[in-house]
């Protein structure tokens, strides 16, 4: 479910807790579908030097899925419940805009706090997680975001300083350091290998109360629910509350396999639906930030499309697994390696794809200058290609949402085109390298409507087939050989961002 679904009093949350309220809302994260590469990521101020990569513990085997539920998770508990910590900001206060802070009644009767004109102090709490006896700690961006003092207690009741190494806002994840003696770290286990029905204990620090364990399931995997560009989330009924943010969630041989993030809740408590970063994802991040100071995601230059029921069935495809490369951007890697517009990505570097999103995750994943193996599905051939990965190029990134455009008569009844001109090219910002005719109507209701082509639309090819005129476009609608017609579409931007390419599939064979 997104936020767009939920009933007017339902409110998705960041399990964090300010001291003034019990619960916080969900941060206004912005969608930005991203053209397979990275920003660089945040970095902690004047920590320039590369460091040490931080040493891990992670154990890659499958959760025992074995036996009946022990009548205690007591053992599991302590294997991990050292590790886990409770953090707390601060921000100080800040100038208010429009204030002079020069003005003397800034400071009434000499008492400098609080002063007219500043913000007041912040402070909120949330979670950890010890990962390596170095020191080095897992939490949210949104939970140290912003503070200018973070500091963790442990369990044991010590209360140390904490450094923020780096952010992530992408995944929403943050590296913290401490430096103190006698750490518990967390063992990792393998995110990808957990499965539904898995037995898992979310611990944290609910309200500011102090730790707490909770019990339940995972409820579904590789949620994307909050719009973050890069989000693969476990989904829990395990009891996740405002201040559970940064925590560990575990399975049942205490290791470490999510760090809980989110809830999704009427009431702003735990309602059983709660979502963690898988562990796999975390640890990346982590080993980016403190090795290179911000992530570096790989970049393939691909506009990848999900493949739904109607694409598959036009391209002949046996189900609806993979992402369909919609356009693939000159001078890239995909293109230098031989990758093209329609293909369908089915596997890369030995993973089966599901949609156009796990494309982008397993893409991100891969180091610069790496290569990897993509096996793709062109035409009626399969083939493994070789690509390799390069760090993005610039910020430029491309949205996916596009639509369609197309033709005049026999199918796509209700669409009028013409051919591009010099004018219609600059009213609409299509760029000259853009080939095919510009959509100049589309009726309601229509089909052509109903599967997502607009008026401003460029039709690029109609059945496989490249159109550069409106005379040609109509021509090939006149005498279809059935009443669905796959079209491939370019869309302008709004802004002199560049447009998105995509592919649909216009079904008449229903219309009245």
């Amino acid at each position: 479910m997104n936020s767009a679904e939920l009933s007017p009093r339902q409110v998705v949350t960041r399990p964090q807790i300010d001291s003034r309220w019990l619960r916080w809302p969900v941060l206004a994260l912005a969608t930005a579908a991203l053209f397979l590469g990275a920003l660089p990521d945040l970095r902690a101020k004047g920590d320039s030097d590369k460091a040490t990569p931080p040493n891990l513990t992670v154990d890659t085997k499958a959760p025992n899925r074995e036996g009946s539920l022990p009548r205690s998770f007591a053992p599991v508990v302590q294997k991990v419940s050292a590790s886990v910590v409770q953090v707390f900001t601060s921000t100080r206060p800040k100038p208010m805009p429009g204030f002079n802070q020069e003005d003397p009644f800034n400071f009434p009767f000499g008492n400098p706090a609080p002063r007219r004109g500043m913000s007041p102090r912040q402070n909120g709490a949330g979670s950890g997680v010890i990962v390596s006896k170095e020191g080095y700690l897992l939490t949210n961006n949104h939970v140290v975001e912003g503070a200018d003092d973070v500091r963790i207690k442990l369990a044991d009741g010590r209360e140390l300083p904490a450094k923020v190494i780096g952010r992530d806002d992408k995944t929403d994840v943050a590296v913290l350091k401490v430096n103190a003696d006698n750490l518990s770290a967390a063992t990792f286990a393998d995110s990808d290998r957990i499965e539904v029905g898995d037995v898992v204990l979310a611990v944290g620090n609910p309200f500011g109360i102090g730790q707490t364990v909770t019990m339940g399931i995972i409820s579904a995997t590789s949620r994307a629910t909050f719009g973050l560009p890069y989000e693969d989330f476990i989904q829990t009924d395990a009891a996740i509350n405002p201040g559970n943010s940064g925590g560990a969630l575990i399975d049942s041989d205490g290791r470490l396999i999510g760090i809980n993030t989110a809830i999704i809740s009427r009431s702003g408590g735990n309602q059983g639906i709660g979502f963690a970063i898988p562990a796999n994802i975390a640890r990346d991040v982590l080993e980016a930030l403190v090795t290179d100071g911000k992530v570096t995601r790989g970049y393939l230059g691909v506009l990848p499309q999900d493949v739904t029921p109607a694409i598959a069935r036009k391209l002949g495809l046996k189900d609806n697994g993979g992402a369909l490369l919609a356009e693939v951007t000159d001078r890239s890697p995909a293109e230098k390696a031989g990758l093209a517009s329609g293909d369908v990505v089915t596997e890369f570097n030995g993973k089966p794809i599901r949609d156009a999103r796990h494309l982008r995750l397993e893409v991100a994943r891969v180091k610069p200058g790496e290569s990897a193996n993509v096996r793709i599905r062109r035409e009626d051939d399969a083939k493994v290609i070789k690509v390799t990965v390069r760090e993005r190029p610039d910020e430029q990134e491309l949205s996916k949402s596009g639509n369609s455009k197309d033709a005049d008569e026999g199918t796509l009844n209700g669409v009028g085109v013409t051919d591009l001109n010099a004018q219609n090219r600059r009213e609409n910002r299509i760029p000259e390298r853009v080939k095919g005719v510009l959509v100049t109507e589309v009726e309601e209701d229509s089909p052509a409507w109903t599967a997502g082509l607009r008026t401003g639309d460029v039709i690029l090819e109609l059945n496989k087939q490249a159109v550069t005129s409106a005379d040609e476009t109509v021509r090939l609608t006149e005498n279809p050989k059935d009443k669905t017609t796959l079209l491939k579409v370019y869309t302008p931007a709004a802004a002199k961002t560049g447009g998105t390419t995509r592919f649909l599939v216009v079904d008449e064979s229903k219309a009245q």
